[in-house]
């Protein structure tokens, strides 16, 4: 499992579109989507991938960051696990 933070979104971007997008992209399709709460200058969704680990997303991501989505460019980031 593992988990993509896609930050910039449009604010009336739907699940679907954002599923859409990602998959024309070459990314698998999401497991769950989770829209963080902030000040709403820059939404952020979480996305869960069960079909694939932190490493392999990170390869993936690469093909969405930066990239002009809907009039914003678009932030991916994988969150990793950290342990003391």
């Amino acid at each position: 499992m593992s988990i993509l933070l896609l930050a910039n979104i449009g604010a009336d971007t739907t699940d679907e579109e954002v599923r859409a997008f990602l998959v024309k992209y070459g990314l698998p399709e999401f497991s769950a989507i989770e829209y963080l709460e902030g000040d709403g200058s820059r939404p952020t969704a979480r996305l869960t991938f069960d079909s694939l680990d932190s490493d392999a997303l990170d390869k993936l991501k690469s093909r969405v960051h930066g990239m002009y989505w809907k009039g914003h460019q678009l932030s991916a980031q994988v969150l990793r696990e950290r342990f003391s």
